[in-house]
């Protein structure tokens, strides 16, 4: 399998065995997809131990190795692997998300593939775009022009949604403001499990409040007439982010003469 959302991993065998690792480079997860495909596999939440000579069938590299107890293991970027232990042992894991082009990028690259297939993105990337910006400063030109483009694609829609909801719907809906609480999650759509930023959504099954994302919830309700619609961040607040989101030019070092 791959980390959620392309991120890297760090795992530690704490013992007493052994373990036995199996790694394939990123750029080869579209060839397993397909090795998955033709075995009646999902790639993205199916569970499947490769057979070594389909893969070296296929021209797929292989890394393997050991992992003693004490030993660390660095999972980078959309790496496919797959792990056994050898007799038994502990092992402590946790993703991590390096701040870089390649990391983001292919974080952004899953996000889009996991809705495409109506698998939930573990990792809520636009919220966690919105934070990027709000918190962080980035020197690397690439990073900061792919997240600046996710900012205008997420405002952009946060806009066409509120002009869509005032167009079709008048003053017949009201959009209530609820802010959102510094230790509340990422939303997402009880139907299919998008990520929902902003503005949610909200209706009642089963005596509780669950929240769509507007297709899923037109699909549901042309009319939303049982729906409440919630903003959590006001359109002046984002637009103020996003204006101050600028790339932080490293300070020039005059060379020593």
């Amino acid at each position: 399998h791959q980390e959620n959302n392309n991120f890297c991993s760090v795992n530690i065998n704490i013992g007493p065995g052994d373990c036995e690792w199996f790694g394939v480079a990123t750029e080869y997860w579209g060839v397993l997809n397909k090795l998955c495909e033709k075995n009646g596999i999902n790639f993205l939440v199916g569970s499947w131990w490769p057979i070594l000579d389909d893969l070296h069938e296929a021209q797929v590299p292989v890394y393997r190795f050991i992992q003693k107890p004490g030993d660390l293991v660095f999972i980078n970027t959309g790496c496919v692997h797959w792990v056994q232990a050898i007799g038994w042992c502990n092992n402590i894991a946790w993703n991590v998300g390096p701040l870089t082009y390649n990391q983001y990028y292919a974080a952004i690259e899953r996000y889009e593939w996991n809705k495409l297939n109506s698998c939930k993105s573990i990792v809520p990337i636009v919220h966690l775009t919105w934070n990027i910006a709000r918190n962080m400063r980035v020197s690397d030109r690439q990073l900061f022009e792919l997240i600046k483009f996710i900012l205008t694609q997420s405002l952009k829609y946060v806009q066409l949604t509120l002009l869509y909801l005032e167009e079709q719907f008048h003053d017949k809906l009201d959009i209530r403001k609820q802010l959102r609480t510094s230790d509340e999650p990422a939303h997402y759509c009880i139907t299919c499990d998008c990520e929902v930023f902003n503005i949610l959504f909200v209706t009642e099954l089963d005596r509780k409040h669950v929240v769509r994302c507007l297709n899923c919830t037109l699909q549901n309700d042309k009319h939303l007439e049982n729906v409440v619609v919630l903003y959590q961040f006001p359109l002046d607040d984002l637009t103020t982010v996003y204006d101050q989101f600028q790339l932080s030019l490293l300070p020039i070092l005059n060379s020593p003469t």
